[in-house]
C-alpha cells in the first residue's frame, strides 16, 4: 500500500481538533496526517486580531505545507475550509496531489463564502459582536445550523466545549485565484451530506463526478464528527 500524506483543514469556528477521530483512523492505517488550526480560532483563538481574513488563513496552511515539507498532499477542506484549500492549491499546486471538498464551499475566482452561502452567512452576521476591535461571528450557541448538524448528545457536548467565534472578514473576502489553468488540473473529490447534495451546482462537481469521486453520507454538516468511520473510509479510498 502506498502511504499518503493528508492535510485536513477545518471550517469556521472549529480547529484542527475536529478531525481527531478521523485522523486516528487514517494514522492507524500508516498514513501521515496533519490537522492544523488556523489563526484566531480553536487552540489559536488567543491570537485573534483585526487583520485575519481568508488570505491570512490561506497563508497559514501554505506555511504548514512549506515548513513540514509536504508534497503530493491530499488536501481536505470542510465547510469554510473549502475556500481555504482552493486558495492553497492555487498558490502551491506543486505540493497538492488531490483536493477533497468535505461538505465544503467550492468557490470560483472572485467569490466569497458570504456570497456562496448567503442565507447562513446573513444569519450568522445578525449575531456579530466586536471584541477587541475584531468583528466576530459564530459564537457557540448562535450558529445558524444548530450544533452543526451533530445530534449525538456526547458529540454535542464535546463540540460545544471547543467551538470559538470566527473573524467575519474571512467570510466576506473574495477568493483571488491566479493559477487556475494548473489548479483545475489537480484531481478533485467531493464528499458531502446527502441533504446538501441537491443544492450543489452540478457544474462545479462535474470533473469529480466524471471520475467517480462524488460521494454522500447521510448525516449532518459536521460529518467528520458524526460519521468519522465513513469519512475516513472515503479518504482512504481517495488515497488508494
Amino acid at each position: 500500500m502506498t502511504l499518503a500524506t493528508y492535510c485536513l483543514v477545518h471550517g469556521g469556528a472549529h480547529g484542527g481538533w475536529c478531525y481527531g477521530p478521523v485522523a486516528r483512523i487514517l494514522r492507524a492505517s500508516g498514513h501521515d496526517v496533519h490537522t492544523p488550526t488556523m489563526t484566531g480560532v480553536g487552540d489559536r483563538s488567543h491570537l485573534v486580531r483585526p487583520d485575519i481574513d481568508l488570505d491570512f488563513h490561506i497563508r497559514d496552511i501554505l506555511a504548514v505545507l512549506h515548513y513540514e515539507d509536504l508534497r503530493d498532499v491530499i488536501l481536505v477542506g470542510h465547510s469554510y475550509g473549502g475556500m481555504v484549500i482552493t486558495g492553497v492549491a492555487d498558490r502551491a499546486p506543486d505540493r497538492v496531489g488531490h483536493i477533497v471538498y468535505l461538505d465544503a464551499a467550492m468557490p470560483a475566482d472572485g467569490e466569497s463564502l458570504a456570497v456562496l452561502a448567503a442565507p447562513l452567512m446573513q444569519a450568522a452576521h445578525r449575531d456579530m459582536r466586536v471584541v477587541d476591535g475584531v468583528e466576530l461571528v459564530l459564537f457557540p450557541g448562535t450558529e445558524p445550523l444548530p450544533n452543526y448538524g451533530v445530534t449525538n448528545p456526547d458529540d454535542i457536548a464535546w463540540l460545544t466545549e471547543r467551538l470559538t467565534p470566527h473573524p467575519w472578514k474571512c467570510f466576506t473576502q473574495p477568493l483571488k485565484l491566479t493559477n487556475e489553468s494548473v489548479l483545475w488540473d489537480i484531481p478533485q473529490s467531493v464528499i458531502c451530506c446527502t441533504s446538501t447534495l441537491a443544492f450543489r451546482d452540478p457544474a462545479r462537481m462535474e470533473r469529480a463526478r466524471a471520475a467517480g469521486r462524488v460521494w454522500d453520507i447521510d448525516t449532518g454538516h459536521d460529518l467528520m464528527i458524526s460519521e468519522p468511520d465513513a469519512v475516513a473510509e472515503l479518504l482512504l479510498l481517495v488515497a488508494g
